[in-house]
């Protein structure tokens, strides 16, 4: 079992809250509801961690250090641990948590309508009807993988993929290969096939650059310690595009450095951003450098930032990382038959899904309307989503403060709702017994 060191904690029958989820973020908020003495229920579609047991490339290991692997009475038991957690491991370790507290997880239990009748949500399932005065949505942003428009476009014996289609190498039955997007997945997976002998061509858009470690520490080491990490939703100035920025392009591994030139230096052949195709050509932006250069002035200003903080704990002096190497001129078009591309993997983000979400409270984008986790109608909650309620938000070490913070809301929402009813209640019955004397 993987290690980790529970406190004691109860499950009770469902009745207050519904939690539609059981990843990090729906185990967590199950203990912090327990521990509240709230009764409730978590519906899974699947098993526990289902999305890290189907969803997820073979090799795929955390971007965080397994030392920062924790949730609410429970964390990883080698503190020193630099190493990071293989996808089954994780798994592993949201079983083992789910049992050690006795969490409510129904599995098998997938949702396909909520909705809100006289204050009650109900959901529904294939077998059942669960009924709550609250729901926390903590089913993940990662539902779907998000393909562009542009896909259409491709011809048709290009065959394509997504993360999700993407198990290891022997998924790509060609050679040539075009991967879109070059954040951490589209780094990953360009860095596993060109290491396979695929010839990778990358399509780099906007991106996140980060060194692995820096001053002898692993970067998140230094998010950690310089509050970087705890920054809260309410304290910046473009909330949106904060939780649209792309992620980091790092790997779960020490070294070295997972980036543009090491993967230049490998083969693999970078253009800018893919605007489309035309007539049997892949087109794309003319912007590469900018982008680039961009992202590595973003870098900088992180490191800087880091500095002093690393100075006063006396850390080890190292300089940055090299600034993005583009020797040869990107194209701004290509010939699929010339550059013998066969397949496209689409590693273009991914987007929640809420299809069976039937209460108005989504965006003209399909997103989520809510400030901080509280959703725009009473009563629902959501957990788990980008910068929810800080920068660490999506992290699964970033969920317990967010989950508290929630629940705490939901409580004290509960407490008001019940007066609230209550109140109802008995201006109902006085209603009536005035209306039967003036009878």
């Amino acid at each position: 079992m993987t290690p980790f060191i529970p406190r004691a904690s109860s499950s009770r029958v469902c009745d207050d809250v519904i939690v539609i989820g059981a990843g990090h973020a729906g185990l967590a908020t199950s203990y912090l509801l327990t521990e509240a003495g709230l009764s409730h229920v978590v519906l899974e579609r699947g098993e526990t961690a289902n999305a890290w047991k189907t969803e997820r490339w073979d090799s795929l290991r955390l971007l965080t250090p397994s030392w920062l692997t924790r949730l609410p009475g429970a964390r990883y038991l080698d503190e020193a641990d630099d190493g990071f957690m293989h996808v089954s491991e994780l798994a592993d370790f949201l079983d083992d948590y789910a049992k050690a507290f006795r969490l409510p997880v129904v599995s098998g239990a997938n949702v396909t309508s909520l909705r809100r009748r006289r204050g009650i949500f109900e959901a529904h399932t294939e077998s059942a009807v669960w009924q709550a005065r609250t729901v926390v949505l903590a089913s993940g942003a990662f539902n779907n993988p998000a393909v562009p428009k542009i896909a259409e476009q491709m011809p048709d014996n290009l065959m394509q993929m997504t993360p999700f289609d993407y198990r290891s190498p022997d998924s790509v039955a060609t050679d040539g290969v075009l991967i879109v997007g070059a954040s951490a997945t589209g780094l990953q997976l360009a860095d596993e096939l060109v290491n396979a002998g695929r010839k990778v061509t990358l399509a780099v858009g906007e991106h996140v650059r980060m060194p692995r470690r820096y001053r002898g520490e692993d970067i998140f080491y230094w998010l950690h310690r310089s509050g970087i990490h705890d920054q809260r939703y309410d304290e910046l100035d473009d909330i949106e595009r904060g939780r649209n920025l792309p992620s980091p392009q790092l790997m779960g591994r020490r070294s070295p450095d997972l980036d543009l030139n090491d993967l230049q230096n490998r083969g693999v052949q970078l253009t800018g951003k893919l605007l489309g195709c035309r007539e049997g050509r892949l087109l794309f932006s003319g912007g590469l450098r900018n982008v680039c250069a961009l992202a590595d002035l973003k870098m900088a200003r992180l490191l800087k930032q880091i500095d002093p903080i690393a100075d006063a704990e006396g850390a080890v002096q190292s300089a940055a990382p090299v600034a993005t190497r583009l020797e040869n001129t990107p194209p701004v078009s290509l010939d699929i038959n010339d550059s013998s591309i066969d397949t496209v993997i689409w590693a273009t983000g991914f987007k929640p899904d809420y299809s069976w979400l039937h209460i108005p409270v989504l965006n003209h984008k399909g997103l989520l309307r809510h400030d901080g986790g509280i959703v725009v109608c009473p009563g629902l909650y959501a957990l788990g989503l980008p910068l929810l309620r800080r920068r660490k938000s999506s992290f699964i070490f970033g969920i317990e403060d967010d989950a508290r913070d929630i629940v705490s809301h939901l409580t004290s929402f509960l407490k008001t709702d019940s007066r609230r009813f209550a109140d109802d209640l008995y201006s109902d019955a006085h209603t009536r017994a005035s209306a039967r004397r003036r009878a």
